[in-house]
């Protein structure tokens, strides 16, 4: 092969520059730089394995010479065998040959590379799309990697190719910044450009909805030549409706047929799957649609997704559904010939994960799976074309799905009340984008008091996140649909209108709770106009089940503040208590010790908050304890020791925050805010007025007051419908102002309203562990007034931040050839950038540097020497600093 040849290949066609992908490209190209033998990119179609090769070697080349050859596999048909794959390679890497000899020496010899003395020099093939000819590709590498020592594979598939020292690349989806950079580049070959602002946001909206995929965003960004953006957005509802499979296809010159439009890149890797897979991927449709995350973009809550294996067997697998499935919804005869039993799904849902179809979402402690929205629609329509004159497919799965999920719902919230909660805790906040899809399918298919059952078994699992509204408007959906049935699910009815009245409370709907509480009345006593005289004595047992007293005494204290409460809540614990109900139980005495602590005596208050820890403490319930502690501190704040009161608190919000407890971590701050402001109050009627110590509590009082404040508007609370805790939080802000003065106080408040809650910084405040780099921008910092010294730091800062990048590599051990690899520069360059550092620095050598990078820099460079080329058996060794 020439070497004007070599220049060509692997230089992908794109007009658009190459975006993100610095770990992926930055981890190939060390490993082409090391040991490593067989690299392999996978991932699902359209994600961008083949350009980042392209890149990765484009830069690779520049900076060490090293002779590449490309191989276009995708030109073979499926399942070629060996013969075939060995003669495409040696079509691509031998330009001509007349020596007679045949295919594979002549392949052999134009890969060998040696020096002067006989030794190996580096040689780099890349196999670009293996997937369809895996087990001849296979073969052909190994045979390859034995003969040719100095031979580096460089492989693009959507699996494995499964060789014993094979180094996997995954390539995840671009990040929700570089998606959108991406869609406005390819819009302004449309001539049909975003703009910031609102443009932007509809963009980043249909990127999110083809789950970052470059492939898909390119497609989606030529519609512009279509349709408007808010048309594009529409055409993506995620639903049997989404139009993107019906997207005309992509360039007719240039590009793959592959990938010419949605259908076709998922239809490839269909294609190329067992019937059984294919039977798996196309019943796991009924599930949620799942998404895959790049680390880069990552988020505490891109873990709360997927289904876990119990629930794919269970719905997917055509075996007996078990106990509390109704026998109709077994399998018909007339379904495809193809089944299904539990014993296979595990490894089938291994085998579609391995072709990139189904994402793995891995935790600690669980795994679960899912589809992309684009996979999950191709494969909706697959499901569709099972069905039958009988046998409606998708509804028959539908069915199965939402049956699971409540049977699940039901189990988890008997079991919650105990040592496994927080496990369950977790299921249910993965499960969440289920079990909403099981409600809104008990909805459409007739089933609404399935849904209502669901949703009434939801209750304090916390799963909804921050937001009170979306649990409530399910509940009144389920609600309201139910009473068109025959007969009424009464009792049902009344429990579910007890729970939309306690959370209308939280939400300040304060006339709507007190209009469902008296339906509630009026259903149990079955005479609305007799029953009026009920408000006037709470004190009186009219025979109201549970719920509704838990209800009602909720209102009496918050709304209120009617001491009164104490007693109808003490009654619903009772009746909880008769009913073999312990989750009930606790969960009432809860509230009763709450209104104890807040509207009670001193006596009373602190005798209630007591025995109730008590009880939640022998429980070992985490939940029940926690929640038994924030009683304890209000009671202790009012009417005993604050400061014990800040102990106790703390150690409920570390469990809050663990526990991803928004309400029960919101008040908790709250407690912190009452108990400094009481010690506040305190140590000013004790003459302790020590002003920088009350200044500094003040403060962190109004810094908590402004932060908890924006919380609870994320979560759709409205602290004017909490009676107590509005009074305790204003009297608390009102004694920071005493301290700070009304503009500082208000200044300070604002600053705690620029924490972000959604990184949970108002609770590290109060933990005492968020960073100082985290505070708001405006938060005051006591300058550094010593005097200014003479340190290496000056030396250091007199780099640019390129040559700081190259001396932190330097100091690791990096070459300078391999440096340039990584940053995708010339040696030339570098070495004009290394001795431009060892002329600032001051040094003769790159040994000299470690000993003047900033001690807040050494740990970039021990990352990069673990993360060096190094040849086999090459250990990483720890940088010494002077």
């Amino acid at each position: 092969m020439s070497a004007s040849r070599r220049e060509r290949v692997g230089d992908a066609a794109a007009t658009d520059r190459f975006v993100g992908r610095e770990p992926e490209r930055d981890r190939t190209s060390v490993l082409l730089l090391g040991s490593a033998r067989l690299i392999t990119l996978i991932g699902p179609g359209g994600i961008g394995k083949t350009r980042l090769a392209a890149e990765t070697v484009r830069r690779f080349r520049k900076a060490t010479d090293t002779p590449v050859f490309w191989v276009r596999l995708l030109r073979l048909p499926k399942d070629s065998d060996v013969v075939a794959v060995e003669e495409e390679v040696a079509r691509s890497v031998v330009e001509a040959d007349f020596s007679g000899r045949s295919a594979w020496e002549a392949l052999v010899d134009a890969l060998t590379r040696a020096d002067g003395t006989g030794r190996s020099l580096q040689t780099v093939l890349v196999m670009d799309n293996c997937e369809h000819v895996l087990v001849g590709a296979g073969r052909v590498i190994a045979q390859l990697l034995e003969v040719v020592p100095g031979l580096t594979i460089l492989a693009t598939s959507r699996e494995a190719v499964g060789w014993a020292d094979e180094n996997l690349v995954a390539i995840p989806p671009l990040t929700q910044g570089q998606a959108l950079i991406l869609f406005r580049q390819r819009a302004e070959l449309t001539g049909h450009p975003v703009a910031e602002g609102e443009q932007a946001a509809i963009a980043g909206e249909i990127c999110r909805h083809v789950h970052g995929n470059p492939l898909y965003i390119r497609l989606a960004a030529a519609r512009l030549l279509r349709q408007p953006l808010t048309g594009i957005l529409a055409e993506l509802s995620g639903e049997p409706t989404d139009r993107r499979m019906r997207w005309s296809h992509g360039p007719r010159v240039g590009a793959d047929e592959r990938h010419r439009g949605v259908r076709d890149v998922i239809a490839w890797s269909y294609d190329l799957c067992s019937d059984k897979e294919q039977l798996l991927l196309d019943r796991m449709s009924v599930f949620a649609a799942g998404y895959d995350t790049n680390p880069e973009g990552h988020t505490a809550s891109a873990l709360d997704v997927g289904a876990d294996l119990e629930a794919i067997e269970a719905v997917c697998a055509d075996d007996d559904p078990g106990p509390g499935h109704d026998q109709d919804t077994a399998r018909s005869s007339d379904a495809p010939d193809v089944s299904l039993s539990e014993q296979e799904v595990e490894s089938l849902l291994e085998r579609l994960a391995d072709q990139s179809l189904v994402t793995v979402h891995l935790t600690p402690t669980t795994v679960r799976y899912s589809l992309p929205e684009s996979i999950r629609l191709f494969a909706q329509q697959r499901l569709t074309e099972h069905s039958t004159d009988t046998v409606d497919e998708p509804a028959r799965l539908a069915q199965r799905h939402r049956r699971y999920y409540r049977d699940k719902v039901a189990q988890v919230r008997l079991e919650w009340f105990g040592s496994a909660e927080q496990d369950l805790q977790l299921w249910a906040r993965g499960a969440r984008a289920d079990i909403v899809t099981a409600i809104e399918s008990s909805l459409t298919a007739g089933e609404p008091t399935l849904g209502l059952e669901i949703a009434m078994g939801l209750r304090g699992l916390h799963i909804f996140r921050r937001s009170l509204w979306e649990i409530r408007a399910w509940t009144e959906r389920t609600l309201q649909a139910t009473r068109t049935l025959t007969p009424q699910p009464t009792e049902l009815h009344i429990e579910a209108m007890a729970w939309i009245a306690w959370l209308a409370v939280f939400q300040g709907r304060i006339e709507d709770a007190e209009r469902l509480l008296e339906g509630c009345v009026a259903a149990c006593i079955g005479d609305p106009k007799a029953g009026q005289s009920w408000r006037h004595t709470p004190e009186t047992d009219i025979g109201l089940p549970p719920p509704v007293e838990l209800a009602w005494g909720t209102i009496l204290m918050h709304a209120h503040r009617d001491p009164r409460a104490v007693t109808v809540l003490g009654r619903a614990r009772e009746k909880y208590r008769d009913l073999g109900d312990l989750r009930g139980e606790a969960w009432s005495e809860l509230h009763e010790a709450l209104a104890a602590s807040f509207l009670g005596p001193a006596q009373q208050a602190l005798e209630f908050t007591r025995r109730h820890l008590d009880h939640a403490t022998g429980t070992e319930v985490g939940w029940a304890k926690a929640w038994a502690e924030l009683t304890w501190a209000i009671a202790l704040t009012r009417h005993g020791d604050p400061t014990e009161a800040l102990a106790v608190g703390r150690t409920a919000l570390a469990y809050q925050v663990a526990a991803r407890d928004a309400w029960g971590a919101n008040l908790a701050v709250r407690i912190r805010m009452w108990s400094l402001a009481q010690i506040i109050t305190d140590s000013i009627a004790a003459g302790n007025a020590d002003r920088a110590r009350l200044s500094a509590l003040a403060t962190e009082v109004a810094h908590l007051a402004g932060g908890t404040t924006r919380e609870l508007v994320e979560m759709g609370i409205d602290i004017n419908g909490l009676g107590p805790v509005a009074d305790e939080t204003s009297n608390a802000i009102d004694v920071a102002r005493r301290v700070l003065g009304r503009e500082a106080c208000t200044a300070a408040e604002t600053q705690g309203a620029l924490l972000r809650p959604e990184l949970g910084e108002v609770q590290l405040l109060a933990l005492g562990t968020l960073p100082a780099d985290k505070l708001p921008a405006n938060q005051s910092v006591k300058p550094d007034h010593s005097a200014p010294k003479k340190s290496v730091r000056s030396l250091w800062d007199e780099l640019s931040g390129a040559e700081q990048q190259v001396a932190i590599l330097a100091a690791a051990g990096w070459a300078n050839s391999a440096i340039a690899a990584r940053r995708g520069s010339s040696r030339k360059t570098v070495d004009a950038q290394m001795a431009a550092i060892l002329q600032k620095l001051m040094v003769s050598s790159r040994e000299d540097i470690i000993g003047l990078v900033p001690r807040d820099r050494i740990g970039q460079v021990w990352a990069e020497v673990a993360s060096r080329p190094r040849r086999t058996g090459e250990r990483p060794r720890k940088p010494r600093q002077q």
